[in-house]
């Protein structure tokens, strides 16, 4: 084996002749075969020449990327392409069991393809999927959990087809946020705010918002002027902007993120209250470095220091950072769907794990069921204890780690989790099904820990019984999914 090949040093596989001597037959034969392909391709860019494929296209992962397979059985992730889709594309890189790429002409269209309405919105990854007709997103969502269920959970894939219901679809396949999120910086031209650009540094700073609601439409155009007018050559020291927006209570609040210390509130307020109709201009100071800030506290500048919206009949107050769905029409029918197939009873005993601000908490208290709701982030504890007040509903906030704090519930009917998208811990899992439910309606925003959590729960004696995707997120990869598992055997009798 020639250890002085270029590409071993261009892709980190350098190996010595006594390290490659030491592998074993079969791994010297994966290593040479994996060093013609380097090569060949680190030898097509040095001479400026793409590495070009003619693929048909088969699917869309999970993720902004498309599926095909080369003629070695390889699988082809690419950006830009359509299922059905037969296109030219450049490999930019090489792998033993798959290869990335991305389309450099479309030999034929599929009828699945559509005209991006929002181009610039590809520079940024917002809209991953916008080229891709509705309908056949929807499909392909369905498909993306199917495949988690038989890949991870092992379940068998006609078991499968037959749990998952089609994917629900979003009346507004545009224009459905009500909450657009903005990175911020201060550069040579002053200030900016907008999206970072995908794959390289910089912030695009788009001139429409197509994902954000009508009640958005004119707000980031003028925080972005007033926050530019402000600053002139100066750092205001704000790195992220939150702008929130409701249809139907017509409340907007403005969230200015920043480090901790001295700000110019005053002027700060001023000027945004000027410059839009905000019910609330607030901060939220934070520390800690980069990739891992903590809020400090929050500062209310203008107006409420809350965000109005209504779900299922109910008027929520949300105070930032809170967390809320950015798709209010559709979390509703996130609700119904589960709180339907839950079919909780008056007087059951309920626990509704990382509960926020009380989506699913104050519709499950509004059936007569008395409600643990167990949550740990601060700000949605206190906008949950407001609301339960109010309502006046048979409802325990607790605000701690559902892993230590469900224990001490005792027997429960039934428990609903809608965990982050790192999913349950093991060990949650197993006191959950201690726990005793007859039903546990499990809401995730992440295929692939939901299918492993599920598996971890029929090892338990559950039996997943239905799973329905629920599109929240058009335009791009992500889905909310809510599923039902029911006890079949009480392995802690």
């Amino acid at each position: 084996m020639d250890s002085e090949w270029c590409p071993w040093q261009d892709s980190n596989l350098w190996l010595s002749a006594p390290e490659a001597d030491a592998l074993s037959p079969e791994l010297q034969g994966h290593v040479e075969w994996m060093s013609v392909i380097i090569r060949h391709l680190a030898c097509m860019r040095r001479m400026g020449k793409p590495m070009l494929e003619e693929l048909t296209i088969e699917r869309l992962s999970y993720g902004d990327e498309a599926v095909a397979h080369l003629s070695d059985g390889r699988v082809a992730f690419i950006e830009g392409a359509c299922p059905g889709d037969r296109v030219r594309v450049d490999i930019t890189e090489g792998k033993e069991r798959f290869v990335r790429g991305h389309v450099t002409d479309i030999i034929e269209a599929s009828p699945n393809r559509v005209d991006p309405r929002a181009p610039f919105e590809i520079e940024c990854g917002t809209c991953g999927w916008q080229h891709v007709a509705y309908e056949r997103q929807l499909v392909e969502k369905r498909d993306n959990i199917v495949a988690q269920l038989v890949k991870v959970a092992h379940v068998d894939a006609e078991r499968a087809q037959s749990i998952v219901a089609p994917c629900i679809p979003s009346d507004r396949p545009w224009g459905y946020r009500n909450k657009l999120e903005f990175a911020c910086a201060t550069d040579a031209s002053g200030f900016t705010m907008g999206y970072h650009r995908k794959g390289a540094d910089g912030i695009v700073s788009p001139k429409e918002f197509p994902l954000g609601s009508h009640a958005l439409a004119k707000a980031p155009k003028a925080v972005r002027g007033a926050l530019r007018f402000l600053a002139g050559s100066n750092d205001l020291g704000i790195y992220r902007v939150g702008i929130r927006g409701s249809m139907r209570t017509k409340s907007l609040e403005v969230a200015l993120w920043t480090e901790g210390g001295n700000f110019p509130r005053v002027a700060v307020a001023g000027t945004l209250a000027r410059a839009l109709k905000a019910s609330s201009i607030v901060r939220v100071a934070t520390g800690g470095p980069q990739g891992a800030r903590k809020v400090k506290g929050v500062e209310v500048l203008h107006g409420t220091g809350y965000w109005k919206e209504r779900l299922c009949q109910q008027s929520f107050k949300i105070a930032a950072p809170s967390f809320f769905q950015v798709n209010t029409e559709q979390a509703e029918r996130l609700v119904e769907t589960t709180l339907e197939a839950l079919d909780v009873r008056e007087g059951d005993e309920v626990a509704d794990l990382y509960c926020g601000v009380g989506t699913f908490t104050i519709p499950l208290a509004r059936t007569g069921a008395h409600v643990y709701g167990v949550e740990s982030y601060s700000s949605s504890v206190r906008d949950l204890r407001r609301v339960a007040e109010e309502t006046e509903l048979d409802i325990d906030v607790i605000g701690g780690d559902a892993a230590r704090e469900l224990p001490m519930l005792g027997h429960l009917d039934a428990v609903l989790v809608d965990p982050p998208r790192a999913g349950l811990d093991a060990s949650l899992v197993k006191s959950i099904a201690e726990a005793g439910p007859t039903k546990v309606a499990y809401v995730s925003c992440d295929p692939a820990t939901w299918a492993r959590d599920v598996a971890r729960f029929e090892a338990q004696g559950y039996e997943l019984a239905r799973a329905t995707p629920v599109d929240l997120f058009p335009q791009t990869y992500h889905v909310e999914t809510t599923s039902i598992l029911r006890r079949i055997r009480n392995n802690y009798t």
